[in-house]
């Protein structure tokens, strides 16, 4: 029998590279489209990761959810400096979630609240993919903007308080295999991340429709 962590990478696999092939990320990594098109995408993070990390403190008790909550993961800080390189001082007072957006980060918000084995879920498909792809952007920002190397604009990015990503995700998924959840609530769980998923789908695809390639 498959551990729960390699059930869930399985399960939602081919979400996941629907994901990382979305017209609009192709564009974005490919160079094909402008720093705004970056900007606006940093910012939907934004909401998404404060959905995310203003629930961690509560949780970082749960018994399901608790051994996911580490503090070196925690993205909100650069994420807010990267806006703040990329938008000015008043980065605040111009930043709007897409309707997509907010509909991830609500959802995100409602698993923390009533549900810690979803929140695991988004947990998961967001910090394991930023540690995994999410180094690709970074990487292809740096060429395409000029950004300095792991500097403002993409700190995002950059994980300084995990030397080893390898060995981290390693640990992760040890986690993962080790939940405190029977069989029929890991099935809810992996059903979960493929909707995960689909709502960073939507989010990049709502994306495409504002920054459409002109012809």
């Amino acid at each position: 029998m498959d551990s729960f962590s390699a059930l869930i990478r399985t399960a939602s696999h081919e979400q996941h590279v629907e994901a990382e092939t979305s017209t609009f990320m192709s564009d974005l990594v490919g160079g094909r489209l402008g720093v705004a098109a970056y900007a606006r995408y940093t910012e939907q993070l934004w909401f998404v990761y404060e959905a995310l990390e203003a629930s961690s403190g509560h949780l970082a008790a749960d018994a399901v959810a608790g051994p996911f909550i580490r503090p070196e993961l925690l993205r909100l800080p650069a994420l807010e400096r990267d806006l703040a390189h990329l938008r000015g001082p008043d980065w605040r007072s111009g930043l709007s979630a897409l309707p997509a957006t907010r509909a991830y980060a609500d959802r995100i918000r409602e698993c923390a609240e009533r549900w810690p084995g979803g929140y695991v879920a988004h947990h998961y498909t967001r910090y394991l993919g930023d540690l995994s792809g999410g180094q690709i952007i970074r990487d292809r920002a740096e060429r395409a903007w000029g950004f300095a190397r792991k500097g403002d604009g993409v700190r995002f990015y950059v994980f300084e308080e995990i030397p080893n990503p390898a060995a981290f995700k390693r640990d992760y998924r040890e986690r993962l295999d080790g939940v405190a959840a029977d069989e029929l609530e890991q099935q809810r769980i992996v059903t979960e991340c493929k909707k995960a998923f689909a709502l960073n789908t939507a989010v990049f695809r709502a994306l495409g429709e504002e920054f459409p390639l002109t012809a």
